[in-house]
């Protein structure tokens, strides 16, 4: 086996003491050998190159220790499993995500997710050794970006990017459709932050006007708990150009929906009063041919 540097992981408020052009793979403490091999497969990764990689591990008192706010032990489990590898790429890249035996989190959500939290620029492979929920990668692939690239993650977007992987994938499962959640999620974030929305009565509207768009039923319950998540978003310093430009696969995805999100009620009720006056003429016109 080749010799490889073991790191801890998750050691957020120091992420930028390690510096290394190498790319990077964070490898589940509990894989089996038998399982780390079909990772590394998975990964594109042969064992006699991993001298190439910078390692680190991700235990799972890791994922529980930033997880458990978020989800249910069950959901977390008791081993670390998911794997990711980072590689930095040039600026102009964006995110690109590839997901391989993950069941819970899509590629986009990652995407999403990544992009709040302030990664920039790379190419991420998320793997399990077989079919896992995959939350837990989000921490290990955070973790790995700023290990490389020596910029430190702000603690409040790192925490706030966990929810919202968290938040979407529950979502996802709740209403049975894993792309209306993503693109609900999406397009509330957007207008959030563009529109710089921190009022929650204005937040709580634009989350139901979204889902209204997208033909989407919330319940209460859920409409809290994405204003919640949404409120920790408005108070990040996010820019929606760099979101915008990292998460290019949601984005392209909410341009082929198109549904103008940022429309207001006062545009709709004038273009609704413009096809009423269209209407009301025809009819004075028709009325008038009889008479």
């Amino acid at each position: 086996m080749a010799a490889v540097t073991v790191l801890s992981a998750l050691s957020f408020p120091a992420m930028a003491d390690s510096v290394t052009n190498k790319p990077y793979l964070a490898l589940g403490a509990d894989l089996k050998e038998d399982e780390k091999a079909k990772v590394l497969e998975l990964l594109d990764i042969k064992e006699e190159d991993l001298d190439n990689y910078t390692v680190v591990t991700v235990t799972n008192a890791d994922e529980h220790k930033y997880l458990d706010s978020y989800l249910s032990a069950s959901v977390i489990g008791s081993r670390a499993l998911s794997s990711v590898k980072v590689v930095d790429k040039e600026k102009g890249n964006g995110l690109k995500v590839t997901t391989k035996n993950i069941t819970y989190c899509t590629q986009i959500m990652y995407q999403n997710a990544l992009a709040t939290a302030g990664v920039e620029d790379a190419d991420i492979t998320v793997a399990g050794p077989f079919n896992i929920s995959g939350t837990a990668a989000l921490v290990g692939a955070m973790e790995a970006y700023s290990k490389m690239t020596g910029e430190s993650l702000e603690a409040d977007n790192v925490e706030t990017a966990t929810e919202e992987l968290v938040t979407t994938s529950q979502i996802a499962e709740e209403i049975g459709d894993q792309d209306k959640a993503e693109e609900l999620i999406g397009a509330v974030k957007d207008v959030i932050v563009a529109e710089e929305i921190k009022d929650p009565e204005k937040i709580e509207e634009t989350i139901k006007d979204t889902a209204t768009k997208l033909e989407i039923t919330l319940t209460d319950e859920q409409v809290l708990q994405i204003r919640q998540l949404m409120e920790k978003i408005a108070s990040l310093d996010l820019d929606i150009n760099s979101l915008k430009e990292q998460a290019k696969g949601l984005y392209d995805k909410l341009s082929d929906l198109d549904v103008d999100l940022n429309i207001s009620k006062e545009d709709v009720d004038g273009v609704l009063a413009q096809i009423g006056n269209w209407f009301s003429g025809i009819w004075e016109q028709i009325k008038s041919w009889f008479e």
